[in-house]
């Protein structure tokens, strides 16, 4: 269709949508064909119960993969059709279990040939087809669960904005971005304290006059995150990593990756072997960021902040 070809695959849900529709006008003629007076939408329902099963609405829904809200007023429809009813072999009322009626069952018998020729019909559309759209369905389907499809364009929102951020080195005019972009992390999560203060109020003393950088991370033109390596006494680490922060507003893209990853470049050009970090497990998207970047846990090392309570390295 000419729609399609315009707009391309970010219309595959709309598409998927119009051949479902039409698929689904073709199924209420089928049913009329074979005398049977029975509503498309119903059919996964009535499948898990034509082995004169008894079940409820949950197991239902969990095996035909529908909302249980959406299972319940199908069912309610159901019965107001004669098709099923509510068990009566329970006293549970809780479980709200139902079954095929006789009419149901009369019904099942009829489908059965109806759906063999269904079968039948669509082997004969795929022999057709250059690509197997069943084979290709359970492929996505299985695809999709392992990310999601929102995923897939929130990596890629990432990935384009993340070509318009730029690392660059510390200088005088971002120390005011170095400090706020830190108080405003620290003080959404925790208290500021003395150690902080240490090195955002003076950060050339703190870091950079003995031997460590600061690096600023640029969305259009702007500082929108910082992180630090500083140099340290520990003859095991070298330098440690710390002082990440990325503004609320930029979040989203990709920014604290970029800024690990120039860090740790920076760490190798250096000649460490080693660098550490301290953080807290409340801050479950920096704690997966650093276990992506490699880190891994550690134990024991001295701490000046209070609020650490996770300590990790990361060979280089």
């Amino acid at each position: 269709m000419e729609f399609f070809d315009k707009v391309g695959k970010a219309a595959i849900g709309s598409r998927l949508r119009l051949m479902t529709a039409i698929i689904t006008d073709d199924a209420s003629k089928i049913y009329e064909l074979y005398g049977v007076d029975f509503v498309p939408k119903w059919f996964p329902v009535f499948y898990t119960l034509t082995e004169d099963r008894e079940l409820t609405i949950t197991e239902i829904a969990n095996e035909i993969g529908h909302s249980q809200p959406s299972v319940s007023k199908i069912i309610q429809e159901m019965i107001s059709a004669g098709i099923i009813k509510e068990s009566l072999k329970t006293e549970d009322k809780r479980k709200n279990n139902v079954v095929l009626t006789e009419k149901g069952l009369s019904l099942s018998q009829k489908i059965k040939q109806q759906l063999k020729d269904i079968d039948v019909a669509v082997d004969g559309l795929i022999s057709e087809s250059k690509h197997n759209l069943w084979a290709a369905l359970e492929e996505w389907e299985f695809l999709l669960a392992q990310k999601s499809m929102f995923k897939r364009v929130s990596d890629q929102k990432k990935i384009r904005e993340s070509q318009n951020v730029k690392i660059v080195a510390f200088e005088p005019k971002y120390k005011e971005a170095f400090k706020a972009l830190n108080v405003e992390w620290i003080s959404t999560y925790f208290e500021m304290e003395p150690a902080d203060y240490k090195a955002l109020d003076n950060p050339e003393e703190y870091i950079l006059n003995k031997g460590g950088k600061i690096l600023v991370a640029l969305y259009d033109d702007e500082p929108v995150g910082v992180c630090a390596l500083i140099k340290t006494n520990n003859p095991e680490y070298g330098f440690e990593m710390a002082k990440m922060a990325v503004s609320p507003k930029a979040q989203g893209k990709n920014i604290g990756w970029l800024l690990g990853q120039e860090i740790i470049k920076t760490a190798k050009d250096l000649g460490a072997k080693k660098i550490y970090l301290e953080s807290n497990t409340i801050l479950k998207p920096a704690i997966n960021l650093y276990y992506k970047m490699g880190f891994e846990k550690v134990f024991g090392l001295e701490t000046p902040y209070k609020r650490c309570n996770i300590q990790m390295e990361l060979v280089l």
